[in-house]
């Protein structure tokens, strides 16, 4: 199965409510119109769905007025895609298109390439620098995915041929390390760790000498996530940064924000937070499959502008794939890849 089609089936819950929205929507208002034309009423479809309405020829339209923006706004702000964000999408499609008849299909085509036009800018695979050992630390709060997304990204470069390392540096969960030991042993890539409650910048400091002696390309450090003792956290990361800094003024070259998609809004808040923390440089963001809310990516597109480096859709090494702007906007609105995009 494509990661399209898994990111597709997966991103259901967004796709069938936004969906849903825009039929209830078009056919709502095109009687109206179709009165005001002196047209006759449209036939009602026998099939369901977009793709019914594709295949049944006789797809209604409704005239993209004030209120019908208004009305797409909305659907927009219960994907979660946030006000400000909703709205200059709306406007957006507007633009060019204000007082034409649009069919779903032309409105879910026309919503994709606006989201895809905003996701572009940040899609962006992890960086990977000549530096030797690159190191790459991984911040969220706990139940994020993190532990996870370490596992997976590591077991992916080192099938692509790089050397990578583990620290798990959350000391303070047992079950977190434990869980990257498994993804350690299942990719053949070490895994040091601590005893419990220990210090993780001591831990950062001994895996970053070890990679250095050991010649790795990538150093993928785990951190806590207790966002509830927002102090202890702030300064239990500024200690890594500072004992990282001493021995590699550039490190960590890369720092990982992984997003858990089901907190919705939150996500915003918790981006703030980490930004102030730890200078995040990019986004992960997990569990597009288990929510209605996928559209929180677009509003954290639009208003941080960070690259999203990866997405999550399920629990399989091959379920985090490089984010795609065009797979991501097409699978939100329950669009179709052209034929081209489909082949690449």
């Amino acid at each position: 199965m494509s990661f399209f089609k898994k990111l597709k089936d997966r991103m259901f819950k967004s796709s069938s409510k936004l969906e849903e929205g825009l039929d209830a929507l078009v056919e709502d208002g095109a009687q109206d119109n179709s009165a005001a034309d002196d047209q006759p009423a449209p036939k009602p479809l026998t099939a369901t769905g977009i793709l019914g309405r594709v295949t049944g020829g006789g797809a209604p339209r409704r005239v993209l007025d004030d209120e019908m923006l208004e009305s797409l706004e909305d659907l927009l702000i219960a994907a979660d895609m946030g006000v400000d964000t909703a709205g200059r999408v709306a406007a957006n499609l507007a633009e060019g298109r204000f007082g034409r008849k649009m069919s779903v299909p032309e409105i879910k085509s026309a919503l994709a390439e606006e989201i895809a036009r905003i996701m572009e800018p940040v899609a962006k695979p992890l960086p990977l620098y000549p530096a030797r050992p690159q190191v790459v630390l991984v911040v969220g709060v706990n139940g994020a995915g993190k532990t996870t997304t370490i596992g997976k990204l590591a077991s992916q470069f080192r099938a692509a041929g790089k050397s990578v390392m583990i620290a798990a540096g959350d000391t303070f969960r047992a079950a977190a390390v434990e869980q990257l030991q498994v993804w350690g042993q299942r990719a053949g890539v070490p895994v040091m760790t601590a005893s419990e409650g220990s210090d993780p910048a001591s831990l950062a400091h001994d895996a970053l000498v070890r990679a250095r002696t050991e010649g790795v390309d990538l150093l993928m450090i785990d951190t806590a996530g207790r966002l509830q003792n927002r102090t202890d956290l702030m300064e239990e990361l500024a200690k890594i940064l500072r004992v990282l800094r001493k021995l590699d003024p550039d490190a960590p070259h890369n720092t990982l924000l992984v997003l858990d998609a089901t907190t919705g809004q939150n996500a915003l808040n918790q981006v703030e937070i980490f930004r102030k923390l730890a200078d995040v440089s990019g986004l992960v963001m997990t569990k597009l499959d288990g929510t209605a809310r996928g559209g929180v990516l677009v509003a954290l597109a639009d208003r941080f502008g960070l690259p999203i480096h990866a997405i999550g859709v399920g629990e399989q090494i091959d379920d985090l794939q490089a984010f795609d702007p065009e797979e991501f906007a097409q699978a939100l609105v329950g669009g179709e890849l052209s034929a081209r995009q489909g082949d690449t």
